[in-house]
């Protein structure tokens, strides 16, 4: 069985919405995981936030403005009489939940229920328009078999030991439809896996079933070797490692969530990048496998913050760092990049919610210097310990760029720099330039 998940983009209208079956193919088992339609998700935000405020107001008029954009949606998608009321039904059901919440006291538990509507209405209305068009497919409710711990991190045997049993049970059919995104949290809370999460929930089940392939189908045809909104002539890579897909997706490559590809990576779950828009184009696949020899990508994370501590304590000193990063662990706020010498630690962040505390709480240990609007990028590519000369063609491309930070040697597929976020287009341009 396959796992295939379609973006926002994908089931963006009801026409792309209907051409899903261009790529789905009822005759081959498959399990689709859909987001909301595009926008619903931001619009939805929205409404909590008004809620969260108490702009009951503000919210009301809110919904009856995605409801209405619902409401054309299904015009368009489902023509048959019954279908149709079967979709307002649906529509109904949901926005009298939103609007419903008006008369409750309303916390982030609310908060988290209103955001799950998008995808639950997507697939939904997805379903209903299989039946109206007569392709059997069967909608699984993934808030019975996604679940968080405590530290909400998805448990992948619960959703082996839950969804094996409903695929059983409906083992006569072949399309499965169900929501990305969303999950229960350890307390049986309707929660989500964050933004981008639908990537996420495909891998997790293509790890919970051990699937044959994710598939991962997006606008864009798969990941290319820079940022293609900035620099001309990118060209998609062909094969990534799970690592360097990991490295990639964290420091900037949209395409993919970067929590997205560690449970495949784990249960060996190959992963394949397409384009709904082109499916014919061959895309990223990402295996266990590594292409030798070979620099793949570059990508740009921006809204990056530098701490620098410099202290002549640290000479020496037992503890020193162990002590620093206790500050950000209390904080949790995760930390990208880190340089040490032997006066001075620098670490950037990209999370500054609690910046002021932290900074604080480091000048106990010396003077801690900030520098803002900054940006990592990212070279991905063979960087193993006995290879020798990539490192010197990076910095060769960027010698008329300041350089603030450079992060070499932690792992075998990454060397990261860290640049005024002014520089970034210049950055990666002459990188592209001299490294393809």
């Amino acid at each position: 069985m396959k796992v295939l998940k379609f973006g926002g983009t994908s089931v963006g209208s009801p026409d792309r919405m209907k051409k899903l079956l261009d790529i789905i193919n009822p005759a081959e088992q498959q399990i689709v995981v859909l987001s909301a339609v595009s926008g619903t998700t931001n619009s939805l935000v929205e409404i909590g936030q008004a809620y969260l405020t108490g702009d009951k107001q503000k919210a009301a008029h809110l919904i009856t403005v995605l409801k209405d954009k619902y409401e054309v949606f299904i015009k368009e998608l489902l023509e048959k009489p019954e279908f149709y009321d079967q979709g307002k039904e649906v529509i109904d059901y949901h926005f009298r939940l939103l609007s419903g919440l008006a008369n409750d006291l309303f916390t982030p538990i609310e908060d988290k229920i209103i955001l799950a509507q998008g995808e639950l209405l997507s697939t939904t209305l997805y379903h209903i328009y299989l039946k109206e068009i007569g392709v059997s497919s069967v909608l699984l409710p993934a808030l019975e078999f996604m679940k968080t711990d405590e530290d909400s991190e998805p448990i992948v045997d619960h959703i082996t030991s839950h969804l094996t049993p409903l695929l059983e049970q409906n083992k006569a059919n072949n399309l499965f439809i169900t929501q990305g995104y969303i999950c229960r949290n350890a307390f049986g809370e309707v929660d989500n896996l964050r933004r981008g999460g639908s990537d996420y929930t495909a891998s997790l089940i293509g790890a919970g079933i051990r699937s044959e392939e994710v598939q991962i189908w997006t606008d864009i045809d798969g990941m290319h070797n820079n940022d293609p909104r900035i620099v001309k002539g990118t060209k998609p890579i062909a094969q990534l490692s799970f690592d360097e897909a990991a490295e990639l997706a964290y420091f900037g490559a949209k395409i993919l969530h970067p929590q997205s590809v560690f449970p495949a990576q784990k249960y060996k779950i190959p992963v394949r990048l397409l384009n709904t828009m082109d499916p014919q184009a061959a895309g990223t696949l990402i295996t266990n496998d590594s292409e030798k020899d070979r620099i793949k990508s570059i990508a740009a994370k921006d809204d990056i913050t530098a701490i620098k501590i410099q202290s002549s304590r640290m000479l020496l000193a037992h503890g020193f760092l162990r002590r620093v990063f206790e500050v950000f662990e209390r904080y949790r706020t995760s930390i990208d990049m880190i340089t040490t010498s032997e006066v001075a630690v620098s670490v950037t962040i990209d999370d500054t919610t609690y910046l002021g505390e932290i900074t604080k709480e480091l000048g106990a240990y010396g003077t801690v210097d900030i520098d803002v609007n900054h940006t990592i990028v990212c070279v991905v590519g063979d960087f193993a310990a006995e290879k020798h000369g990539y490192a010197a063609r990076v910095l060769e491309a960027i010698k008329h760029i300041p350089v603030r930070m450079i992060s070499y040697g932690g792992s075998d597929h990454n060397m990261s720099l860290l640049v005024k976020t002014e520089d970034k287009v210049e950055a990666l341009r002459s990188l592209h330039n001299r490294l393809f």
